[in-house]
C-alpha cells in the first residue's frame, strides 16, 4: 500500500518533506519491540518528550551515529520512533511504503520538519485505522473531524520533539489546522475567517541559529530591560493590529486594507532589527523588494534565513516577475504561494501532480 498526503502549512501549500523513501513491516516493529526499553512505548505518556535513553536506543537499531543531527538522520529517528509508538498504542502499521518529498527547503524557518512530521503524523495513524479515511466516492480532497486532527497534531507534535528537543508547538499545529494561529504565552489560538494572502516567499540562503539568535535577544533584554521591554509590547501591539485587520477582511475585502498590512510589515521589521534578528540579507530583501513598490518582513527566526513580502489583489505579474528577477540576481530563491492555506489533507491519486505521481511510480 502506498500513502502521500499533502500538507497546506502556511506559508507554502507543498507536499511532505524530505527526499527519502522509507520502508517499514511488522517483521521490524516485533524486532525492535522485543526490547525492553522499546517494549515501554505501549506505556508512552504523549504528554512527555521522548526520553533520551529512548532515542539513543533507537538511534542504535537504525545504525544512525549517537552525534548525527543532521536533517537526514533526524527525519528516520523521528519516523523511527512515530512508527513504532503508533504501532504500540493502536495496533500494528501494516507494511507500508511511505514516500516522502517536498518542495520545502530544510533549515530556512518554514517549518519543514512540523510539515513532514504532521504528514507522517497523518499518514500512519491512517495506515493503523486510528483515524478514518474521509475520503468518499469522487471526491479528490477530503480532511478528518475535528478530533482525529487533533489525534494527528499531537503526534505530530511528538515527532518535532524527536527533531527539535523541545518545540513551541505552533508550527505543527498551524501544518494541521491551516489558516493562522496566535501563539502567546504558550497558548495556540487559531483565528477564525481569516483570508487566504498572496505572498512572495524568498530564501536568503544564509544559515542562522535560532539558539544562537534567541541568546542574543536574551542577552539584549538583560542589558537593556527599560529600552528593550517597549519594543517588545510594542512587537505584540503590531500583532494584535495585524490579527484585527486579519479578520476584519473577510466581512469587508477593501483594499484599504493592504496599506495597513503593508504599514505593520514595515515597523515590524524595523523593529526586528533593533532586538537584533536583522541580517544585512534581509535589509538587502526589503531595499530590492521596495523598489518595485512591495513591502517585506523577515519570517522564522530571522539572522537570514527567509522573508516575505505582501502581494496586493492588484499587483500585476510583471512586478512580481520583475521583484523576482532582482532577488535572484542576489543570489536569494524565491516562491509565489499564499498565508491561509488549509491545514494537512488527504488527496486522491487523480488529484496529485506529475511529479509526485512520478516519485510514487519511482518508489
Amino acid at each position: 500500500m502506498k500513502l502521500i498526503h499533502r500538507l497546506c502549512l502556511p506559508p507554502l501549500t507543498r507536499v511532505v518533506c524530505v527526499n527519502a523513501a522509507f520502508e517499514f513491516n511488522n517483521f521490524l516493529a516485533s524486532q525492535c519491540l522485543n526490547s525492553p526499553l522499546l517494549a515501554s512505548l505501549a506505556d508512552l505518556d504523549e504528554s512527555k518528550p521522548p526520553s533520551a535513553e529512548l532515542l539513543e536506543a533507537l538511534k542504535e537499531f537504525a545504525g544512525i551515529p549517537a552525534e548525527a543531527s543532521g536533517p537526514d538522520s533526524l527525519a528516520i529517528l523521528a519516523f523511527l520512533y512515530m512508527c513504532l509508538a503508533i504501532s504500540a498504542k493502536y495496533g500494528d502499521v501494516p507494511s507500508v511504503d511511505i514516500v516522502v518529498w517536498s518542495e520545502l527547503p530544510t533549515g530556512a524557518g518554514l517549518g519543514s520538519s512540523a510539515a513532514y512530521a504532521v504528514c507522517l503524523a497523518a499518514a500512519l495513524l491512517h495506515a493503523c485505522g486510528a483515524i478514518s479515511c474521509p475520503l468518499k466516492d469522487g471526491e479528490i480532497t477530503a480532511r478528518w473531524t475535528e478530533e482525529e486532527m487533533t489525534l494527528i497534531n499531537s503526534w505530530a507534535f511528538q515527532g518535532e520533539r524527536v527533531i527539535h528537543g523541545n518545540p513551541s508547538g505552533v508550527d505543527n499545529a498551524v501544518g494541521t489546522w491551516g489558516g493562522a494561529l496566535r501563539y502567546q504565552s504558550g497558548k495556540i489560538k487559531a483565528l477564525k475567517r481569516v483570508p487566504t494572502l498572496r505572498i512572495l516567499l524568498t530564501n536568503t540562503k544564509v544559515p542562522r541559529s535560532t539558539k544562537v539568535l534567541v541568546t542574543g535577544v536574551k542577552e539584549k533584554i538583560l542589558k537593556f530591560p527599560a529600552i528593550m521591554n517597549p519594543v517588545l509590547d510594542s512587537i505584540d501591539a503590531i500583532s494584535q493590529e495585524c490579527q484585527s485587520v486579519l479578520e476584519a477582511m473577510p466581512a469587508n475585502p477593501s483594499p484599504e486594507h493592504y496599506p495597513v498590512l503593508e504599514e505593520l510589515f514595515d515597523i515590524n521589521q524595523h523593529h526586528l532589527n533593533v532586538i537584533g534578528v536583522g541580517h544585512p540579507s534581509l535589509d538587502r530583501l526589503c531595499r530590492v523588494t521596495a523598489s518595485h513598490g512591495l513591502h517585506s518582513k523577515l519570517t522564522g527566526a530571522g539572522g537570514g534565513g527567509c522573508g516575505i513580502t505582501l502581494l496586493r489583489p492588484d499587483t500585476t505579474p510583471q512586478a512580481v516577475e520583475a521583484a523576482k528577477r532582482d532577488l535572484c540576481a542576489c543570489g536569494f530563491e524565491c516562491w509565489e504561494t499564499d498565508i491561509g492555506a488549509p491545514g494537512v489533507t488527504l488527496h486522491s491519486s487523480s488529484s496529485l501532480k506529475a511529479q509526485v505521481l512520478h516519485e510514487l511510480s519511482e518508489s
